[in-house]
């Protein structure tokens, strides 16, 4: 039978109602089968935040004794009118604030306090000197096993402690500050994210200030400036498979050229913030270039067309109606560059810093590297701490994310 005395399709017959019903009954399986993996990624998710929410928020909270002091019969000379460090140093706290513990708590007492409590006495001192003339109630922290049980995760012996110390009516749990606004340390209770998270801002703050414009220039030249020859078709591909190369050979790259040639400081967020710079150009690059891309042509003729010269083109058209996407791509690099650990810790820092940096090139670590070196550490004090570092981590990433889509909405322009 011809095309032209074909018959017309019996939208009604059997067959053609089978035909229907399976690519109907396809359509439902595929339609099914994407809810189920934006379920199952939903449910993994839930999974991740419900697990480090519940071991991560105990770490935001320390477990305190009210442990009472009398600074006039205890064995110390010092002059509340001369408080010094060096005074403070030579006075032995640590021995005062155990035998205060010893004589307030029982023989065991001093064994129920951190390690560091005499810090927190040192504090007290140094913030009121005239405690020194009378019998005062100090706030020091618990040790790790008395916290730990306060938490419900302690031993038998620590728990049968805890219910002692909390029917004595001295016992106390609650937000732990020292966290947010302290460094590394050994002992869980005393450490803080404060030197890493500072750490992190300086290294990514140089970070920025290097990929930033080299990477937005070489954007604009590549795309409009540069001529189609080979050598500009060998940089492209190599700056599209330079960001796709393992962050650790970025990490190599600045051990081998940031330390052992020009011997820059180990450990100083100088140095990382010049390997993660490596890393975010070609991301940043690849971004610029997308972005400058989708500005159209009619822009840079209409500009052209009432006397602009090829620069003020670029620059006063071209460039502010890319930024958006720019500004989203660096963020994002930004963002995957902040959660980097592998470069950072070729290039040496993942050094115990117990005091935060105060320039680019002192002695640093960041959060990422923080969270590996709680997490290897025995104490189980520290699993929490490990937790909490990671809620501080995400949440300095989604507001990084979140500044990333403010500025996208708030530069963006449609036509």
């Amino acid at each position: 039978m011809s095309a032209a005395e074909r018959l017309p399709t019996d939208w009604k017959s059997h067959a053609m109602r089978r035909r229907i019903a399976r690519r109907y009954a396809a359509e439902r399986r595929f339609r099914l089968l994407g809810l189920s993996a934006v379920v199952l990624s939903a449910a993994f998710l839930a999974f991740l935040l419900v697990t480090m929410m519940g071991n991560g928020l105990r770490g935001f909270t320390r477990t305190e004794i009210a442990l009472r002091i009398d600074f006039p019969a205890s064995p110390m000379l010092l002059d509340p009118n001369a408080i010094t460090d060096a005074a403070l140093a030579n006075a032995n706290l640590p021995m005062v604030t155990n035998e205060a513990a010893r004589k307030a708590l029982g023989a065991d007492g001093d064994a129920l306090l951190s390690p560091t409590a005499w810090v927190t006495v040192r504090d007290a001192i140094k913030a009121d000197p005239t405690i020194l003339n009378r019998a005062e109630t100090v706030q020091v922290p618990a040790s790790t096993g008395i916290d730990l049980a306060a938490k419900s995760e302690g031993s038998p012996e620590a728990e049968a402690a805890v219910e002692r110390l909390d029917r004595a009516g001295i016992l106390t749990t609650g937000f732990n500050w020292n966290f947010l606004w302290s460094s590394d340390g050994t002992d869980p209770t005393q450490v803080g994210i404060w030197g890493a998270f500072k750490g992190s801002l300086l290294t990514m703050l140089v970070t920025l200030l290097l990929s930033f414009p080299v990477g937005v220039a070489t954007a604009l030249y590549l795309e409009e400036y540069a001529p189609k020859t080979w050598w500009t078709d060998i940089i492209e591909v190599s700056i599209n498979n330079l960001a796709a190369v393992p962050s650790i050979i970025f990490g190599l790259l600045g051990l081998s050229i940031f330390l052992n040639f020009l011997h820059l400081p180990r450990s100083a967020a100088l140095v990382g913030g010049l390997t993660l710079a490596l890393m975010t150009m070609p991301v940043i690059v690849i971004a610029g270039r997308n972005a400058i891309k989708s500005v159209p042509p009619s822009i840079r003729d209409a500009a052209l067309g009432i006397g602009a010269s090829p620069v003020q083109v670029v620059f006063q058209h071209v460039l502010p109606l890319a930024l958006p996407g720019i500004l989203t791509g660096t963020i994002i690099g930004m963002a995957r560059a902040l959660g980097e650990t592998a470069p950072l810790l070729m290039i040496g820092m993942r050094a115990f810093i117990a005091t935060p940096p105060e320039g680019i090139t002192d002695p640093a670590t960041v959060l990422p590297v923080q969270i590996f070196l709680w997490s290897d550490e025995v104490s189980k004090g520290f699993v929490e701490k490990t937790s909490a570092a990671i809620i501080v981590l995400l949440v300095f990433l989604l507001t990084m994310n979140g500044l990333a889509i403010y500025l996208r909405n708030k530069f963006e322009r449609r036509w």
